[in-house]
């Protein structure tokens, strides 16, 4: 288990809003219950069809979730940074995971048993209302991944998903390489394309000087030009 002060300084600094919803013998219930979990490069966190039991917090490293579809084609749907929620919405659904959930890199997690998470909700409308508010963010983000994965062409996704990486997960010192490490393939499923289309947009987009590629470290040189890329497709 970890440590109460421990548990209480992450929560604190990161999630206040849902550390702040909670009573002084809800926290202490939460820190009795809450359990460290470490996870190694691509290693699954819960599959597809898994019952869903945990709500997972993500303390230190990256996360996605993707699903299978057709030909076992993957599509990255979300990703994960330090401190977010997730693995929840099965729960509330009361269905089995529709997606899976791994780790992007070694990464170091949190988990809360669901069934106390939703004694906690049912006792605790500010709670309750932290959980609507994030399920509601989410749904907007899907909603505008939709438009973007169906309605733009290549140059425009592989635009978006830069960006998007940029946002998440932040810069290096000189301010322009992205923190993220991905294969070409991973930027494919982000993007919904293939490898090879990812491949060659991303060398389209070298020569145009809009940003430089060194294996798989990506550095954006000109991010005015993307976002209008991104903006119109």
């Amino acid at each position: 288990m970890i440590k109460k002060s421990t548990f209480e300084k992450i929560i604190s600094q990161d999630m206040a809003e849902m550390w702040n919803a909670l009573r002084p013998e809800e926290k202490r219930i939460v820190t009795d219950n809450f359990a460290i979990h470490n996870f190694k490069k691509n290693q699954i966190i819960y599959a597809e069809k898994d019952h869903p039991e945990m709500l997972w917090c993500l303390l230190k490293g990256k996360v996605k979730m993707y699903k299978s579809g057709i030909g076992d084609r993957v599509q990255i749907l979300r990703l994960y940074r330090p401190v977010q929620y997730f693995g929840y919405r099965a729960y509330f659904a009361r269905e089995p995971y529709v997606s899976s959930a791994a780790a992007f890199e070694a990464s170091t997690l949190g988990a809360i048993p669901m069934d106390i998470v939703e004694d906690l909700i049912r006792k605790n409308n500010d709670l309750a209302m932290f959980f609507i508010h994030e399920l509601s963010r989410n749904l907007g983000g899907s909603d505008t991944k939709i438009v973007s994965l169906t309605q733009k062409h290549i140059r425009g996704r592989l635009a978006d998903s830069l960006l998007l990486l940029a946002e998440n997960y932040g810069l290096e010192d000189d301010g322009s390489t992205l923190k993220i490490y991905m294969s070409r393939e991973d930027l494919a499923n982000l993007s919904n394309m293939t490898t090879s289309n990812a491949i060659r947009t991303l060398t389209a987009f070298v020569a145009e000087k809009l940003i430089l590629v060194d294996g798989r470290r990506i550095k954006i040189i000109n991010e005015v030009q993307l976002r209008k890329i991104s903006k119109f497709g």
